[in-house]
């Protein structure tokens, strides 16, 4: 069996979790179970609790910044039982075997690490300088806000001597970055010239809160350098234990990451694995946004979904359904309570749920309960070819077509069923024959579903 290491993006927890990073998270779920039916795999997700941004949270809500963490922290973790997802670990960077990877990764990145005094235009929402050509209307791109002017002393890393590796590493597809699109965003930000970019922070700035620069207690590491650590400090880098050699450095590792993220993942992160003579990811499949009612949500509008709220109302399979099939994975989509409903009525309700219903009510009417299921081989080799099919789709991460596959079984049995007409069938041995293709079908469903 291959090691396989999956990946969905750890979140800040300055707020709570909504709809979109349980769409990234179902993502990487469904994947990891696709590939543990021949694999040993990893999944990770966790908080990324670092970040200046929760500092500021803490201090609008009056109460400490471990308070803070601590209690969205738990929100994000519930999403795990609330949406059946099968994490193997949840990273929270604040532990200590997070600290430890960080500064070990620090580390081993140190000759291409230096000190200057800088003065830039930093937006706290997304944790980065920006330069001015790349705001609009003097905005941070992201958020729309204005950024803040910071001039201070800092560690900056030496990005600019990988430019051509790192063009070679996406151009190859040494690091295959999903869609193409994406791709080419990349490798136009390389093309267009890479600066060298700041690792690090003042205390004062950060009123504390972070993990210390080694050997320098005035510095705390910048956010993103201390959360991108994460996908191997978990592994045990800190320590070279067992899961990281095995799931990273002798493993294929995937990252599941939204587009907002992409230049962290696949310039920066690339880089500083380059430079502590790390093995680098393999994949790095990029999503889209989700709107509600083709708005972005917003705490303003009143719009933000929680998912949790969602799943208690509701289920945990009509989510997933919902925001596997209705959307391409490197899409984006939009979310509506009336596209919801819909949906869950016509596919899971009516086509789903009313399959299952007619079919064990006719079995239960006609007598047939023990009854021994026998298909022939042609029927079978429907649902044989139907499983490659979406495993091919799950491998190429189109779940929205790997979902579609499983309906048009779903119709298949319908049409076979209005062929038939069981319910007018009187012969026993001519009954048993039709309900043990529907069992037979309804059960590769469920496997396919599951």
């Amino acid at each position: 069996m291959n090691n396989k290491y999956v990946t969905a993006a750890i979140d800040y927890v300055n707020g709570s979790p909504h709809l979109g990073h349980a769409l990234e998270k179902i993502y990487a779920d469904v994947y990891s179970r696709h590939l543990r039916k021949n694999n040993r795999v990893f999944l990770l997700t966790g908080t990324d609790e670092n970040s200046l941004k929760n500092v500021r949270s803490a201090e609008k809500e009056g109460m400490t910044v471990s308070d803070l963490v601590d209690r969205n922290a738990s929100r994000f973790k519930s999403m795990q039982e609330a949406l059946n997802l099968s994490y193997d670990d949840f990273i929270r960077t604040t532990e200590e075997r997070h600290f430890l990877g960080a500064q070990k990764l620090w580390k081993a990145c140190e000759k291409d690490i230096y000190k200057k005094t800088y003065r830039g235009l930093y937006c706290v929402g997304c944790e980065e300088y920006y330069k001015e050509e790349d705001l609009e209307d003097g905005c941070c791109p992201i958020h729309k806000t204005k950024l803040e002017v910071v001039e201070e002393d800092n560690f900056f890393f030496k990005l600019t001597d990988y430019q051509k590796q790192l063009e070679e590493i996406i151009e190859n597809d040494t690091v295959k970055i999903i869609p193409e699109t994406r791709k080419n965003e990349v490798l136009s930000f390389i093309k267009s010239g890479l600066q060298d970019f700041c690792i690090s922070r003042s205390n004062e700035r950060a009123k504390g809160w972070g993990i210390s620069v080694p050997g320098d207690d005035t510095q705390k590491m910048w956010v993103w350098f201390d959360a991108l650590s994460s996908y191997i400090s978990v592994l045990g880098y800190a320590n070279d234990e067992k899961n990281f050699e095995d799931f990273w450095q002798n493993g294929e590792a995937c990252h599941f990451i939204g587009k907002d993220i992409l230049r962290f993942h696949a310039i920066y992160w690339i880089a500083m694995l380059l430079s502590a003579n790390l093995k680098l990811p393999d994949k790095i499949l990029t999503h889209g946004f989700i709107t509600v009612d083709n708005q972005k949500m917003s705490k303003s509008l009143g719009n933000v979904i929680d998912p949790i709220e969602l799943a208690s109302k509701y289920g945990a399979d009509p989510i997933r359904y919902f925001l596997l099939s209705e959307f391409k994975p490197v899409g984006d989509g939009d979310f509506s309570y009336e596209k919801f409903k819909n949906k869950y009525n016509a596919d899971l309700s009516s086509g789903l749920g009313n399959l299952i219903s007619r079919v064990l009510t006719l079995v239960e009417k006609k007598n047939l309960i023990g009854e021994k299921i026998v298909v022939s081989d042609d029927f079978k080799k429907v649902f044989d070819e139907a499983t490659v099919k979406c495993d091919n789709f799950l491998d190429n991460f189109e779940f929205n077509e790997g979902v579609s596959t499983i309906w048009e079984l779903i119709k298949v049995l319908d049409k076979y069923i209005e062929e038939t007409k069981p319910w007018q069938v009187e012969d026993k041995k001519e009954l048993v024959e039709i309900f043990s293709k529907l069992v037979y079908g309804i059960r590769k469903i469920a496997e396919m579903l599951n």
